[in-house]
């Protein structure tokens, strides 16, 4: 399987837009974003809609 990175688990099931639509999503869910408060590159999204930089503990 070529480029297919993240999604690789899925194979050729569930269709190609529907994968594409998910590797997007999976893919900003683990990138790193920058602090709002600190301007440190260490947040994180430890559940679906929240970011936290794992320094504060909160």
């Amino acid at each position: 399987m070529a480029k297919v990175g993240i999604m690789s688990k899925y194979g050729i099931r569930y269709g190609a837009s529907l994968r594409k639509m998910v590797k997007k999503i999976k893919i900003s869910q683990q990138a790193k974003y920058t602090c709002f408060f600190c301007g440190k590159t260490k947040m994180k999204r430890p559940y679906q809609s929240l970011l936290r930089v794992f320094k504060y503990m909160g």
